[in-house]
């Protein structure tokens, strides 16, 4: 009798030692699989609560080529200016358009964009409803009017918005 319990003991230590060692294994597995189900839900999220649309352009090409974009957040998510600050913009002529870079000294050179949040609140975040304003400085605008230019402007999140527009004389 005393050689059975003692088998059956070391059985059921056998048992716990090897159910320790399975959720020792198996616990940080499962942890890192929520955690990264949780974060591609909170992108999922965060680009479907996030819509852009251009609703004016303009452009012309003269002493100064200058383009004007502006961009309404028609979205329910409010776009930080960090995001902003390190979103891609495109520009040109279809077929023959060029990345520009952001301009942070008030002075936009060939090549350059800026922007202004209208309607701003002053909350370092570029608002549902409100509007941006891209000034664009490039020679890629073409020197005759009615001439077609493309834009596209996309945000860290994978989020874009594109237009082709005419220019004007």
């Amino acid at each position: 009798m005393s050689s059975e319990t003692f088998a059956t003991a070391i059985f059921l230590i056998t048992a716990i030692v090897a159910a320790a060692v399975l959720i020792n294994a198996f616990f940080p597995i499962i942890y890192q699989a929520s955690s990264t189900f949780s974060e591609s839900s909170q992108s999922a999220d965060e680009r479907l609560r996030t819509e852009v649309k251009v609703i004016n352009t303009y452009a012309n090409h003269s002493s100064d080529p200058n383009a004007e974009v502006w961009i309404k957040n028609i979205g329910s998510a409010r776009i930080a200016k960090n995001d902003i600050d390190v979103s891609d913009v495109f520009f040109g002529q279809e077929g023959d358009f060029e990345y520009l870079l952001l301009d942070l000294s008030g002075t936009v050179d060939d090549g350059e964009w800026s922007y202004t949040v209208l309607e701003d609140t002053v909350n370092d975040y570029w608002d549902p409803r409100e509007t941006l304003r891209i000034d664009i400085n490039s020679n890629k605008i073409p020197g005759t009017s009615g001439q077609y230019v493309y834009f596209q402007f996309v945000l860290p999140s994978g989020v874009s918005v594109a237009k082709t527009f005419t220019t004007s004389g």
